[in-house]
C-alpha cells in the first residue's frame, strides 16, 4: 500500500527550513551528480516545458538553470516549495503529486526527479512511472535516481525533529522492468558508491528513459 502523500509531506513540512539549509547546494559535492545533470540539460535545451518533481528547496532546479534550461518545480510539502521560492526567485515552483500529476498528457518535454520516489513503495512506484509517462512528451527524457537495494528504513528523528517516515531501496532490475511496463524505452541505469562524508553510504542510481516517439500499435488480424 505505501505511505500516504499527507504523510511524506507532513515529514518535510516540519524540517523544512533544515532541509533547505543542509541541501540547497549539494550537487557541488558530488561530481556525478554534476555530470548527469550537465547530461540531461543537453538533452533537453530548447525543449520547454521542463520539471523538476519532487524538487524539495529547488537544489536541482537551480543547477539546471544556470546550465541554461526553463524549469520549474513541484513538491508534496507545502513548506518545501516556500522554501524553494524564497531562495530561487527567478523559478516557479508549485505543489503537488507525482502520483496524481495535474498535467496534460503529452504536456512536459522533459522530467528531473532526483530521490523523489524513495518515500514509494514498489506499486506507488510504478504508479509515479506511469503518470510521467502520460505527461511526458513523445521524444521526452525522464531521469532519476534512487537508492540501490532491498531494504527499508524506519526513521524516528530527522534534522534534528521527531519525524515517522520510512526509506526505500529498490533492486535495479525491478526499476528497469517498471520503466519498459510504463512504455518508456532507452533506458540506461548508472550506479555509483556513495561519496564519503557527504551523503548517506547507501549505493545510488541515476536513470535516463525516453518516451517513444511513436507508440507501438497492435495487430488486428481479419
Amino acid at each position: 500500500m505505501g505511505q500516504s502523500t499527507d504523510r511524506i509531506a507532513k515529514t518535510y513540512n516540519s524540517v523544512a527550513i533544515e532541509y533547505a539549509e543542509r541541501f540547497c547546494g549539494e550537487h557541488e559535492k558530488k561530481p556525478q551528480d554534476c555530470e548527469i545533470l550537465y547530461r540531461f540539460s543537453r538533452e533537453v535545451l530548447g525543449r520547454k516545458p521542463v520539471w523538476d518533481f519532487g524538487c524539495g528547496p529547488g537544489q536541482t532546479a537551480r543547477y539546471l538553470k544556470d546550465l541554461g534550461i526553463e524549469i520549474s518545480g513541484l513538491d508534496l510539502s507545502e513548506k518545501l516549495i516556500e522554501q524553494a521560492t524564497l531562495i530561487h526567485e527567478d523559478i516557479s515552483f508549485l505543489k503537488g503529486n507525482i502520483l496524481d500529476l495535474q498535467f496534460e498528457d503529452e504536456s512536459i518535454a522533459g522530467v528531473v526527479a532526483f530521490y523523489a520516489i524513495v518515500h514509494f513503495s514498489e506499486e506507488q512506484v510504478e504508479r509515479a512511472f506511469h503518470e510521467i509517462f502520460r505527461v511526458l512528451q513523445p521524444g521526452g527524457t525522464f531521469l532519476f535516481t534512487y537508492h540501490i537495494g532491498e531494504k527499508t528504513i524506519h526513521v524516528g528523528e530527522f534534522l534534528g525533529k521527531k519525524v515517522d517516515i520510512d526509506f526505500m531501496f529498490f533492486r535495479s532490475d525491478f526499476i528497469s522492468s517498471c520503466l519498459k511496463n510504463s512504455g518508456f524505452q532507452r533506458i540506461e541505469v548508472i550506479e555509483r558508491a556513495p561519496y564519503p562524508e557527504v551523503e548517506y553510504q547507501s549505493r545510488r542510481a541515476y536513470v535516463f528513459a525516453e518516451k517513444p516517439v511513436e507508440r507501438k500499435t497492435a495487430r488486428t488480424t481479419a
